[in-house]
């Protein structure tokens, strides 16, 4: 437990979104895309404004049009798609996103690391990423924060090291990962940990 603080001062939920590692359980299975990702407008703006905002954020994340489908009836990928979408929908500061594709296969991955760029670009949001996933950390970020701690033994986590990420704000998954600067930031990366 802890807090994070954004521009200086403390933040609500409501100025954060959050996308889960366990997409799975994140999502009402029972409920379309549509009211899935409206949910956290629900109480706060009327019916058709929740479904405009949500057709949207599934539009962004490249779900236009699949509004009375199931989470069940999607892929993993998909689902987790779905999930960015919810957390997009009520126009958060930052895009907090807790391992947000262990769960998915390489290919998926993949995509779902350009989807992430390409949302960040498009949204302006900061997006801050758990991972323990090293190429996939240099590949997102502008900067990797490396953490050392284990709370869950009551060892809290400490930030030692912050590495800048000089690989400029258009990246490929092929172009970028065979760049030299790509491999130097990995492998620095791998030695700290």
């Amino acid at each position: 437990s802890g807090s994070v603080g954004f521009e200086g001062e403390a933040r609500e939920a409501g100025h954060i979104g959050l996308v889960f590692q366990d997409y799975a359980q994140s999502l009402l299975p029972w409920a379309s895309l549509i009211e899935n990702v409206a949910l956290p407008l629900r109480g706060k703006v009327t019916r058709d404004e929740r479904h405009r905002r949500a057709r949207a954020a599934l539009a962004e994340v490249g779900l236009a049009g699949q509004d009375s489908m199931r989470p069940w009836q999607l892929s993993g990928g998909m689902q987790q798609r779905v999930a960015i979408a919810r957390a997009l929908v009520a126009e958060p500061d930052v895009l907090l996103m807790d391992e947000p594709f262990a769960s998915v296969d390489a290919q998926t991955r993949a995509d779902l690391e350009d989807l992430t760029l390409k949302v960040r670009e498009d949204t302006g949001k900061s997006v801050i990423q758990i991972t323990h996933d090293i190429d996939e950390a240099v590949y997102l970020a502008d900067r990797v924060l490396v953490l050392l701690g284990r709370p869950a033994d009551g060892r809290p986590a400490r930030l030692v090291h912050d590495i800048a990420v000089g690989l400029g704000r258009s990246r490929d998954q092929l172009t970028t990962r065979a760049e030299p600067e790509f491999v130097r930031l990995r492998t620095r990366v791998q030695e700290i940990i």
